[in-house]
């Protein structure tokens, strides 16, 4: 995908990523800008609309005049229409969901998909309607909601535009399916395969006079869902597999996302690496040398059947509620996507999910001492609705977890970084695992963490405590010993640090919390919370 605000720089930038392999565009258009045939002219120059597929990533307002341009520069430089292949990203639904309200009014929404679809009647494999379903994706849905909600999408445009006098056998070819892929692998695989079932039955059901017809158009975007802004190197190894699932799953066309895109502007290196991802899987794994590798896999097979089965059922209740503005009007698919997230983000508050560098075995040597735009860490709620209804707030598996950390390095700028101190003591097969936990735990907050291996005695670990400064405590030992160990320690510290005890000794907990322990961490510690109470503890702000 590339921005064609500087429409010269934008053209360079194509001839540059097709030289280096890539057959198919992305061109993200100024939403407020009005494009004239030499515009398009320039940014197209010297790409041949036969051998790339150039797809126009617009505004609603600006779909019908890009199309009416596109297809003259195709009649002046006389292109064979059977071999032109792109798209206009026509998606007024993907516009509610966006905003709460219709690009236009309901009828004038729908209208222009007829107007695009008489301009686009002589290009058999130029799509001029889109749904979005990587919306729900980044918004937090799961695969079933991602699926059920687009499938519903398609059938509103396929409903409406019908209904204005258009042949199914034209309207069904000419929308194009744009599917977050996230880190589950098989899932995402059978996902893919669960959707060209499901649609085309779907058409069918319309009548569509040829199963050709039926075939359905899709394209990959790996989701901003999982990314991170820690150790976002990382983020490389998910786009990976999640080409990979994309890929073998059968899809038409795909995007992977540079690594960095969550948090800036994706650079030189980051889209180089972005491009190579897909080169490597083409040119040296062979990825497209085989039509269905996933095919008689009885693994993926059951887990399309389930998918169909459950996606099916998601659909026919929003059918139920009246179709998809109907079901949106009444708030049920964002309340559904909603009540997702809100399970996805507790579960990665509690580590039954793990984000590697974000959640579990963070980078406790990585700080961020540059200022981040605030839309890094979007917010989940809209304060505003639309006309129709409330909009789809889209945001990131792991955005508190690095505004915890992030709030910690900004502190760090002004004051001290925050120290845990690991006193490990005692027996030595739980020290090791506790301070091990305890160095994982603290390092999602960003703190500084001085790990020991061991001591001998209470006094020379109290000596260490002095020495270091810290401000907070974490005695590493087992279950058995802390009655014994932890009122001498909390004694002879006094107060000059907040105590921690690393696991729950449950039998003797009422002892340890007499002896002014208030805090203990263990495996089903709501790890978000607890560091957002230590930090309010420390006067982080």
């Amino acid at each position: 995908d590339i921005h064609a605000g500087n429409l010269g720089e934008a053209n360079k930038k194509a001839l540059d990523v097709l030289m280096k392999g890539i057959t198919s565009l992305g061109f993200i258009l100024d939403g407020e800008r009005k494009y004239l045939a030499k515009d398009l002219e320039l940014l197209l120059k010297n790409i041949f609309a036969e051998a790339v597929e150039i797809n126009f990533i617009c505004s609603p307002e600006q779909a019908v005049e890009i199309m009416k341009v596109h297809y003259l520069l195709l009649e002046k430089y006389n292109r064979d229409f059977q071999k032109v292949h792109g798209s206009v990203d026509y998606a007024p639904l993907s516009t509610l969901l966006k905003t709460g309200d219709l690009p236009f009014d309901r009828k004038g929404s729908f209208e222009k998909c007829k107007v695009l679809l008489e301009m686009a009647h002589d290009l058999p494999y130029f799509s001029v309607i889109a749904v979005n379903g990587l919306r729900y994706r980044n918004a937090g849905s799961s695969i079933i909601q991602e699926l059920g909600f687009s499938l519903a999408e398609g059938a509103e445009y396929l409903t409406q535009v019908t209904e204005l006098g258009v042949s199914i056998d034209k309207v069904a070819p000419n929308i194009k399916f744009n599917l977050g892929i996230g880190p589950n692998y098989f899932m995402e695989i059978a996902k893919v395969r669960a959707a060209r079932y499901l649609w085309a039955k779907i058409v069918k059901a319309y009548g569509a006079s040829n199963h050709t017809y039926a075939s359905m158009n899709i394209h990959a975007v790996t989701a901003d869902w999982n990314k991170t802004l820690y150790d976002p190197y990382v983020n490389m190894l998910r786009t990976t597999t999640e080409s990979m699932s994309a890929i073998i799953a059968g899809i038409d066309s795909l995007t992977v996302r540079p690594f960095d895109t969550v948090f800036s502007e994706p650079g030189d290196f980051s889209e180089r690496i972005a491009r190579n991802q897909q080169l490597l899987l083409k040119e040296e794994s062979y990825l497209d040398k085989v039509v269905d590798p996933a095919a008689g896999s009885y693994y993926i097979e059951s887990m399309t059947d389930a998918l169909i089965e459950e996606v099916w059922k998601l659909f026919l209740k929003v059918e139920s509620l009246g179709g998809f503005i109907e079901a949106f009007m009444q708030g049920f698919i964002q309340d559904s996507v909603k009540k997702s997230a809100e399970k996805k983000l507790n579960d990665i508050a509690l580590r039954r999910e793990i984000l590697l560098g974000t959640n579990q075995y963070p980078n406790i040597h990585e700080k961020i001492s540059k200022e981040i735009d605030a839309a890094v860490f979007p917010v989940h709620e809209k304060d505003t609705a639309g006309k129709i209804g409330k909009p789809l707030a889209e945001g990131r598996a792991g955005q508190q977890f690095a505004a915890l950390r992030y709030k910690t390095d900004q502190y760090a700028l002004r004051k001290k970084r925050p120290k845990v101190f690991l006193l490990p003591y005692g027996n030595i097969a739980m020290r090791l695992a506790r301070s091990q936990f305890s160095s994982n735990f603290f390092g999602c907050a960003g703190f500084d963490i001085i790990n020991n291996l061991g001591f001998k005695t209470i006094d020379d670990g109290i000596k260490a405590v002095h020495e270091k400064d810290p401000e907070i405590v974490v005695i590493c030992s087992s279950d058995e010993e802390y009655p014994d160990i932890v009122p001498e320690i909390a004694n002879k510290l006094n107060n000059t640090a907040i105590l921690v005890v690393a696991g729950y000794p449950e039998k003797n907990l009422e002892q340890l919390q007499k002896a002014g322990v208030r805090h203990f961490i263990h495996i089903r510690s709501n790890v978000l919370e607890t560091l957002q109470g230590m930090q309010d503890e420390l006067g982080i702000y």
